[in-house]
């Protein structure tokens, strides 16, 4: 039994260093996104900011809770879209909460109640960025985005037909 709760824990550390290195890369692209953004925007994507990062500190303390390293930020992330304007800010944005969205999926499936509740909470609030931001960016999620944040190829396999 003793080796199965390791296991357990490990695979528990391994879901919320994930998710760290998530929390990393948000941090890294809300800053980068955040300078082409003015008004509203930039404010609104400075509390974001500021949420990633006390996010970002918390899962470091909840792993060295576990008597896990957390993982350091990189020095810089490649960010899937580049920022050069108001809408590729926004859709840069839209794209880290897309990643988030995926990272908590892993610790979605923790033993823990508690450890699943954070990461539903945490996937639905990133879900909500993703279609702000999008919307922002001039693509709202319409009727073909029933799983904002997910990315097409997660939703394979398809069922065949008859089945």
């Amino acid at each position: 039994m003793r080796a199965g709760r390791a296991t357990a824990g490990r695979a528990t550390a391994d879901a919320l260093q994930e998710v760290l290195r998530a929390e990393h890369a948000a941090v890294y692209g809300y800053g980068v996104a955040g300078a082409r953004l003015a008004g509203s925007m930039r404010r609104s994507a400075e509390t974001i900011w500021n949420a990633h990062r006390a996010r970002r500190d918390d899962l470091a303390a909840r792993l060295a809770g576990m008597g896990a390293t957390p993982i350091a930020a990189d020095a810089v992330y490649r960010l899937s879209v580049r920022v050069t304007s108001v809408r590729t800010a926004a859709e840069a944005a839209a794209a880290l909460e897309d990643d988030l969205v995926i990272a908590y999926t892993g610790l979605a499936g923790s033993a823990d109640a508690a450890l699943r509740a954070f990461a539903a909470r945490a996937m639905q609030e990133a879900m909500a960025r993703a279609v702000r931001w999008r919307a922002h960016a001039g693509r709202p999620a319409g009727p073909g985005s029933a799983f904002p944040g997910l990315p097409p190829e997660s939703l394979r396999p398809r069922p065949r037909p008859g089945e």
